[in-house]
């Protein structure tokens, strides 16, 4: 009995994970990109620390800027 009940929770928390289409549409994007939104209360400092860790691992892709390993962009 409870075998079943904890294969029909799980079937029904497996579901509920499934999106059928995304919740974010297209013109509420502009919400979501407003500065107040980010995570950080200092860019530039963020900015920096990225800047630093990508010098440091001498690779980018993983941040949002252009550049190389060498930090002199």
């Amino acid at each position: 009995m409870t075998r079943v009940f904890l294969i029909t929770v799980a079937v029904v928390f497996v579901c509920g994970c499934a999106a059928l289409k995304p919740s974010v549409k297209p013109y509420e994007r502009e919400t979501l990109a407003d500065p107040l939104m980010s995570f950080s209360r200092d860019p530039l400092s963020t900015k920096y620390l990225e800047h630093v860790y990508e010098v440091r691992e001498a690779a980018q892709g993983g941040g949002i800027g252009q550049g190389g390993g060498c930090g002199c962009n």
